[in-house]
């Protein structure tokens, strides 16, 4: 079994409040969720109008299926035109960890 985590760092555009953060980051968790069928939320950056991360976990019995669903995830979240992704960061956890 393995489970991998990414975790991307989001620079919102045009957004003045908390509701039009809300209205940008929401349909990006819920297409992800829609897609891959994989456990995402906002995870941080809550209290700030401009930034935002949002975290995916997946589980799989195969490391190259995992690693396939964590590549079309950022590709999904790096071809959103209001956001601008600043990093993105990705952990694997194996049987032999």
């Amino acid at each position: 079994m393995y489970v991998g985590t990414i975790s991307f760092d989001l620079l919102l555009g045009d957004v003045r409040s908390l509701k039009q953060k809300r209205s940008v980051v929401r349909p990006i968790v819920a297409e992800l969720r829609r897609t891959f069928a994989v456990s995402a939320a906002e995870v941080g950056d809550q209290d700030l109008h401009r930034r935002a991360e949002v975290g995916v976990a997946v589980i799989s019995g195969d490391a190259g299926h995992l690693s396939d669903v964590l590549d079309r995830c950022e590709r999904l979240v790096a071809a959103r035109p209001e956001v601008e992704l600043l990093s993105v960061r990705r952990r694997v956890h194996g049987d032999d960890d």
